[in-house]
């Protein structure tokens, strides 16, 4: 049993960047690196690209990862756990292999399922948002239940190098190598409890070491174009210090720990997980050293009787226009435009959006009164049952490039499949994951 491990987090959400993840592996001395890549509208999309093609469904970015990460884990020994396998994590492990034979490297794969309940599910089951039953949103598409730490720990107990699942709670990627290495109890509150505060800090990688965080002028993170995402050393009784690569860009202090200790926290003494309900109102920081943060203090309660599933349904199209007006009076010919819009589909759309992005988009009013803007985008959208309806408000808009206002330009036009999430709970014991091996 180890006395201290390290843990790294390479990527925060499915998009993100490719080289801290390299970065860590070469240079952060890991034991682990957890790649945290999935969210609720990410694997709803996930899913429909499986239906479309059963060989598919894991992340996008898949490939180009494992093509480069895969040298430096196997060189310096680091285990990978990553939710990437999305929608399908047997395809993903598969090919993981198959890019670990071009690369002439022995690798074990273990795939994580049984997260996917879309067939335990009925649709009369209530949305936790709306109170409504599920089929009353539109046709379900996905499910996917929350799994924990428990869910993983099988394939930790074998020698796979890497660890791929679909959803999997965000903190519980970092907690099941934590109890595995250490032996802990999953009945141990305050362990699981501290391991979930260590999880909750490092899922969003780059937010800790300053990305989320900077505001010019005002809290300021130095070299921000090269951050660095963050690693964490944790020893047997759960203290943690939290940390970076010497020599990457951005910080990790008291304000960027406390930001993300809070972020997407709703009732710091019950954020509901499916480990255990976790307390953070006890967490304790300690600056130890330059980007280095003590983190101590976490408990907590015995995990809930049921999961989370996110629910993906199909919920029609999005017909979108855009046009730029600039030049003086840009508002008011950009307002003449959406106006113009508006009547001309109102007949056709139940709902139209129209944003005057410079003015008034975000926050939907001018806050009193301020210098008119030299430059306007115009952007209208309305929700659509059908692509053919969608295409229309494309279409209007740029028509206005002859039909006026005047001075139009820049017009570009969009047609999206809309994929709408819900969510609900499901009783825990109805849930069973399984792990499967691939060797390379």
């Amino acid at each position: 049993m180890k006395h201290k491990i390290r843990i790294g987090c390479g990527a925060g959400f499915s998009g993100d960047r490719l080289e801290p993840a390299l970065i860590l592996a070469e240079k952060g001395d890991l034991d682990y690196l957890v790649l945290e890549c999935l969210a609720e509208r990410t694997i709803a999309l996930a899913q429909k690209r499986k239906l479309q093609d059963a060989t598919k469904g894991y992340d996008p970015l898949l490939e180009r990862r494992m093509h480069s990460l895969l040298p430096l884990i196997r060189k310096n020994n680091i285990r990978l756990i990553t939710n990437m396998g999305a929608a399908n994590p047997v395809a993903a492990a598969e090919t993981i292999c198959q890019i670990a034979r071009q690369l002439h490297l022995d690798i074990i794969v273990a795939a994580v399922t049984g997260d996917d309940v879309l067939p335990l599910l009925s649709g009369t089951e209530n949305s936790i948002e709306t109170g409504e039953p599920l089929h009353t949103s539109g046709k379900l598409i996905s499910a996917n239940a929350y799994l924990g730490a428990d869910a993983l720990l099988p394939a930790l107990a074998t020698d796979a190098h890497i660890i791929i699942t679909g959803r999997v709670a965000d903190p519980s990627l970092f907690v099941a190598p934590l109890v595995h290495s250490f032996g802990w109890s999953l009945d141990d509150t305050e362990r699981i409890g501290q391991a979930t505060v260590i999880g909750h800090l490092m899922e969003c990688a780059g937010q800790l070491t300053g990305g989320y965080f900077a505001d010019p002028g005002k809290k300021d993170i130095p070299d921000f174009a090269n951050l660095g995402h963050p690693f964490v050393d944790v020893w047997e009784d759960g203290t943690a210090i939290f940390s970076k690569v010497p020599g990457t860009g951005g910080t990790i202090t008291l304000a960027t720990v406390k930001e993300q200790l809070l972020y997407e926290v709703m009732d710091p003494s019950q954020y509901f997980t499916p480990d255990l309900v976790a307390d953070f109102t006890g967490v304790h920081l300690t600056q130890t050293g330059t980007n280095q943060i003590q983190v101590v203090g976490g408990k907590g309660q015995q995990k809930p009787e049921t999961l989370k599933v996110s629910v993906g349904y199909a919920a029609g199209f999005i017909g979108e226009g855009e046009i730029s007006y600039a030049g003086s009076n840009a508002l008011q010919r950009a307002q003449l435009a959406g106006e113009t819009i508006r009547q001309r589909l109102s007949s056709s759309f139940s709902d139209i959006r129209i944003d005057y992005i410079g003015s008034t988009s975000v926050h939907r009013t001018s806050f009193g009164h301020h210098p008119e803007p030299y430059e306007i985008r115009l952007r209208v959208a309305a929700k659509a049952s059908t692509s053919t309806q969608a295409a229309l408000v494309g279409e209007e808009v740029e028509a206005l490039y002859t039909n006026g206002p005047a001075g139009g330009g820049g017009a570009r036009k969009y047609i999206h499949e809309v994929v709408g999430i819900v969510s609900t709970l499901i009783p825990r014991t109805q849930v069973q994951s399984t792990i499967s091996l691939y060797q390379a």
